[in-house]
């Protein structure tokens, strides 16, 4: 009675089981081609991550390089900069003893200006000591003028005493001098020194013990100094040599 029944199903069920068979194949060959079309999707996303990734690891490896030239630049950089570093505390270290070395120069510069401020002051003290000599000598010199303003005649009636009682203090090579400058004029102590074949040192003691005595004048004009007799001594020395003839 059951199969009957089925039997007895109206078309429309027929239909409707048939339009849905129809719906579920359709259904089944559209989600396949959907699958095939999506699988063809994953393919080309497949591979555009792949181009996508193996770009990213090219930039990565340029970046890479890059950084791998940097460090190695700052490495450079850094022994640069090491080697400067040695070289400022080297100049540094120049800069040091330079500034211990002008210091100690400052010094010596000023200890050496003291000295010749102090010999500037010794100079200007012999100077001074020597203008009061000078004016001495010329006081004693115009001393000598006024007496030698006496009548001649009183001078001739001592000079012509004896030779060795008038110059019995003078020494053998002081008259030989004296005598020297009476007849050939002016000259100088190394001219002097040269004659009477003497040392620098005893000539010079010599010619300013003749001068300081009154013996001699000097000619301070010019360096070195010019001797000569004085009138009164070269009239004397003449006439006693006069006499000795």
């Amino acid at each position: 009675m059951q199969i009957t029944g089925l039997a007895d199903l109206p078309d429309v069920l027929l239909v409707l089981l048939s339009i849905l068979f129809v719906a579920t194949v359709t259904a089944a060959v559209e989600y396949y081609r959907q699958l095939r079309k999506a699988k063809r999707e994953y393919e080309k996303a497949k591979g555009a991550v792949e181009d996508i990734v193996l770009s990213f690891n090219r930039q990565l490896r340029h970046e890479a390089e890059k950084l791998e030239a940097i460090a190695y630049k700052v490495e450079a950089v850094a022994t640069r900069d090491d080697d400067a570093q040695k070289r400022v505390e080297e100049i540094g270290r120049k800069v040091t003893s330079l500034e211990t070395t002008m210091s100690n120069d400052l010094q010596n510069r000023e200890r050496l200006a003291n000295q010749l401020n102090e010999i500037g002051k010794q100079a200007r003290d012999a100077v001074a000591s020597q203008e009061q000599t000078v004016t001495q000598i010329t006081n004693l010199e115009e001393q000598v003028r006024k007496l030698s303003a006496a009548p001649e005649v009183s001078l001739e009636g001592v000079m012509p005493i004896k030779r060795e009682k008038a110059m019995a203090h003078l020494t053998e090579t002081e008259i030989s001098v004296l005598e020297m400058l009476a007849s050939e004029g002016a000259r100088t102590a190394p001219e002097i020194k040269e004659r009477v074949r003497l040392s620098r040192e005893h000539t010079a003691r010599l010619m300013k013990k003749l001068y300081e005595e009154g013996y001699l004048e000097r000619e301070t004009n010019k360096i070195p100094f010019k001797y000569s007799v004085k009138k009164e001594m070269g009239k004397f020395l003449k006439k006693t040599e006069n006499e000795a003839t």
